[in-house]
């Protein structure tokens, strides 16, 4: 199995090419939102259409390098016991995830700690991963006990690759920063060995914004879609470990994921994507 994930529908769709290109600088300066408030909403792909219609004058679309489609891997850390899978699980407040990203075009690769507070509000944080994807570093094992150490959280001891995810993201970017709408598409899961798909037919949008409802949301809601209950981590977790019950997630996982399938075991031990280009940017969260 290519460790990349293949080409998005939306790719060539017309409107998303019309968008007015957005450099990365003038996407963190008009919408960074690292801390936001982020939902989530499964729609077919065919609904980007008729979603941004319209909306030219309001909206650009992020481009580096004359790219507006960029390959992601993700992989996910966590404790032996899966700590930050059930807490995410189980609802809990407070809650934190960890994982490597790395931008698959160039190879540029970054660490993260995601921080979930009692309000709802997630915190991204990161810095530079100068390791490979399915450990940490020293210089990152130090970034991780000083950002939940100072967020009120014991780090954990041990931490290990427990899945890998790929996907292609779009970045459309609100001109008048309230908001920022990722489109992810071709979503492959790996772990241990096997992977699940996301149908070809369906996207994963996420809404990222500090405050309510967006103009996005809206014309959502219009068309018939609320937020959905899903995660990409928690949800290759649930979908390829049949002792594990993904229930948070059993409604959205069965409306988008095909069935697992066998994987090459370097992908389902976390091991590294293949990297294009020269490092020199990556296209943000």
């Amino acid at each position: 199995m290519s460790p990349a994930a293949p080409a998005p529908p939306h790719a060539d769709a017309p409107l998303l090419a019309a968008l007015r290109p957005v450099s990365l600088a003038e996407t963190n300066e008009r919408a960074a939102l690292v801390t936001r408030t982020c939902r989530k909403y499964l729609v077919p792909a065919k609904l980007l259409e008729p979603l941004f219609a319209g909306a030219r004058d309001r909206f650009g679309v992020l481009t580096i390098d004359g790219r507006r489609s960029f390959r992601y891997s993700s992989t996910y850390l966590d404790t032996p016991g899966l700590r930050t899978f059930h807490d995410h699980r189980q609802g809990r407040r407070v809650r934190f995830k960890v994982r490597t990203r790395t931008y698959v075009d160039t190879g540029t690769r970054v660490f993260e700690v995601k921080l979930k507070g009692a309000r709802g509000v997630t915190d991204k944080v990161r810095t530079e991963h100068a390791g490979p994807p399915d450990r940490l570093v020293p210089a990152t094992r130090r970034f991780l006990d000083d950002t939940l150490l100072a967020y009120g959280v014991e780090p954990p001891d041990t931490l290990e690759a427990c899945a890998v995810t790929d996907y292609r993201r779009t970045t459309v970017v609100a001109l008048d920063g309230e908001e920022r709408v990722t489109v992810d598409t071709g979503l492959v899961g790996h772990r241990g060995g096997w992977s699940v798909r996301m149908r070809p037919d369906v996207v994963l949008l996420e809404v990222k914004t500090r405050g309510g409802l967006t103009s996005t949301e809206r014309g959502l809601h219009g068309f018939g879609f609320r937020e959905a209950g899903f995660t990409k981590y928690g949800a290759t977790v649930a979908a390829l470990e049949p002792r594990l019950r993904g229930n948070r997630w059993h409604r959205a996982m069965g409306a988008c994921l095909d069935h697992p399938v066998p994987c090459s075991p370097e992908r389902g031990a976390g091991g590294p994507p293949a990297a294009e280009g020269n490092g020199r940017w990556g296209p943000g969260s």
